[in-house]
């Protein structure tokens, strides 16, 4: 069921550790058309994918998603969406999912709990995170952990372990410790168009170029940031032929009829 919102996919061709990645081949289709269809299987009552390249346009013909042409030269898939809520023309209170354009497995539900947590909220911003349960994950700089609040807003993100278990660390860093809530954060935002036009425009923090984690440019501004937790799991994305390697080993397994 609808719940009036919209997604948004950010899909520009040169992805740096993996090229052409939106039209890299899953499963015998263009990897952007498989996120395509997991935002619309969401309920939103729009699909956009921003893109800055031609090809990417085509590749999504007949697909029921709607093309916004974007410039080359934007810094970020925030400033690519803004652009791409003008070109839709979208009101001030439009709710907007940015969904990222190399997740081809997001769950239908997650991407509507993203919508549903900005509306309950009135957070000017919403986003997902999941239980950590290995350590491995925990300690991986690439893993960005977060701490909430006791109203379920984002107090910080990092790649560090935060909060850091001082005294089970001291003893050993081998296993999860106990005692404590250990969140890994999931890469899809939630916002109103109005905030995310002013969202584009904040100059960026000084926290966010430290940490390289974008979002850090809402708190260190003063805005909240609503985390909820996801309500199904989230496959890993793609980022390098490794990912997309595993990706197709996914789908392989999961198809119908197929698998061990």
């Amino acid at each position: 069921m609808s719940q009036d919102f919209v997604v948004a996919i950010p899909a520009r061709y040169a992805a740096s550790r993996l090229p052409g990645k939106p039209l890299r081949p899953l499963g015998g289709e263009p990897l952007v058309l498989h996120v395509a269809r997991r935002a619309l299987a969401a309920g939103a009552r729009e699909v956009w994918i921003a893109t800055d390249d031609e090809r990417i346009a085509r590749a999504l013909d007949g697909s029921g998603v709607r093309v916004a042409m974007t410039s080359p030269d934007h810094a970020s898939g925030t400033d690519r969406l803004a652009e791409c809520a003008d070109l839709a023309g979208w009101g001030d209170d439009t709710v907007v999912v940015n969904l990222q354009g190399d997740e081809p497995f997001a769950p239908a539900a997650g991407i509507a709990a993203t919508a549903a947590t900005l509306r309950d909220s009135g957070a000017e911003m919403s986003t997902l995170a999941t239980p950590i349960e290995q350590v491995e994950i925990l300690l991986d700089p690439n893993a960005v952990k977060l701490v909430r609040a006791g109203n379920g807003d984002a107090l910080y993100f990092s790649r560090a372990p935060i909060p850091w278990p001082r005294d089970a660390f001291a003893k050993d860093r081998t296993c999860m410790p106990g005692g404590g809530e250990w969140l890994r954060h999931i890469g899809i935002y939630g916002y109103r168009t109005g905030f995310l036009r002013k969202f584009a425009k904040l100059r960026p923090g000084r926290l966010e170029q430290v940490e390289s984690l974008e979002q850090l440019r809402a708190l260190e501004a003063g805005y909240r940031i609503a985390v909820a937790i996801a309500p199904e799991p989230f496959p890993p994305g793609v980022d390098t032929p490794e990912d997309l390697a595993r990706a197709e080993a996914h789908l392989a397994a999961s198809a119908p009829g197929e698998g061990g």
